[in-house]
């Protein structure tokens, strides 16, 4: 496997010095990655067969990870998001790159500029490779009563702009007429901005119970490949598991299923704060679904990590769980701050204030 260069590899790694791009897969030298009109960042193909994206910043990989699927898919967004790690792709990172000069800088500076792009790679699997669409070459007749309804060109455009505003409304109109919506929504989870991601997973929760009316099962995959990239490290840091708990709680009945796998993630402390989360999003519309699991979080209320404390009480709150209340009441001496995201926006609040407006529901 190919390593992926760091700015203090070894001493003789100084700033200035320059290295050509060569692809971790075969080892090749690289083009540099052009603008594409369909992606927000520059892309670029190996011969291998790779494909890479270029993050100019290094703080949206996930999105650089979106744009490489999609383009290693030729735009077909249905195939890209049916992909599964490792199964059918893998994928790297070249760290310290400048689109600039088109070399890696291994220092991470050049010239008094801060380098630290990424090149994000994909290559997909033979099998799947023979799976996805070839590339266009003809446009497709539009008389063909078989011809897939073309997106507008600005429709990513479009759905990030209405998310920014927090237009639920509009939103939820263009998931009634185009189903493919939830892609675009899911390429905000991996967005650099917390409540911009954070207002894409309650959107994509409401537009999956839209898009669930005619067709469950893509809102099925839908689910299935969130749990995917949850245990993608390039993706695991991002709003996947809180877009679980927005669609389970906007659709119970249908996808309550998912419940005990999403519980499962509680077992990695890195992931707690946002499976309580995802859970207390659950907990709003269907408490009984989740009161089995009240009592294993009542010692959460004794966690070291503050955003642990405060969305567990928020969740036995919502659970009506009578028998924390004494450990509940604890936190009302707790003056730790916190950030809660309620109706489209961040609220930043206090363990004390939350740990009060819980125990009122009991």
């Amino acid at each position: 496997m190919a390593r992926t260069l760091r700015p203090t590899e070894g001493k003789f790694m100084e700033r200035g010095v320059m290295v050509k791009p060569t692809c971790p897969f075969c080892g090749m030298l690289l083009k540099k990655p052009e603008p594409v009109p369909s992606s927000d960042m520059p892309l670029g193909t190996c011969s291998c067969g790779a494909v890479y994206a270029c993050e100019v910043t290094g703080h949206n990989l996930g999105s650089a990870m979106i744009e490489a699927l999609v383009h290693a898919c030729h735009g077909d967004w249905d195939c890209a998001w049916e992909l599964t790690p490792d199964q059918d792709y893998v994928d790297q990172q070249v760290k310290t790159y400048d689109l600039e000069t088109h070399h890696i800088i291994p220092g991470g500076v050049y010239e008094g500029r801060r380098i630290s792009g990424v090149l994000y790679f994909i290559r997909l699997n033979e099998a799947t490779a023979i799976k996805a669409p070839p590339e266009p070459t003809v446009p497709c007749p539009v008389q063909a009563p078989a011809c897939k309804i073309p997106r507008r060109s600005s429709a990513k455009q479009e759905v990030e702009a209405l998310v920014g505003r927090y237009d639920l409304k509009a939103l939820l109109e263009m998931a009634a007429e185009d189903h493919r919506i939830i892609r675009d929504l899911k390429r905000l989870l991996y967005s650099a901005d917390k409540l911009l991601r954070w207002r894409a997973a309650e959107a994509l929760g409401k537009a999956a119970a839209v898009v669930a009316l005619k067709n469950p099962t893509a809102v099925s995959k839908l689910i299935q490949g969130l749990f995917s990239s949850v245990s993608d490290t390039a993706a695991s840091s991002w709003g996947s598991v809180d877009a679980i708990g927005e669609i389970i709680g906007s659709v119970p009945d249908r996808f309550s299923g998912f419940i005990p796998q999403l519980v499962q993630l509680s077992t990695d402390p890195a992931r707690l704060p946002e499976v309580l989360r995802a859970m207390a999003k659950i907990g709003e519309t269907r408490p009984d679904l989740l009161r089995r699991f009240s009592y294993p979080m009542i010692p959460l209320l004794r966690n070291p990590d503050s955003e642990v404390r405060g969305y567990a009480v928020i969740l036995l709150g919502l659970l009506h769980a009578h028998e924390a209340k004494e450990d509940m009441a604890r936190l009302k001496d707790d003056r730790t701050a916190i950030d809660i995201y309620r109706n489209g926006q961040i609220e930043k609040t206090t363990l004390d204030q939350v740990a009060v407006e819980s125990l009122a529901k009991l």
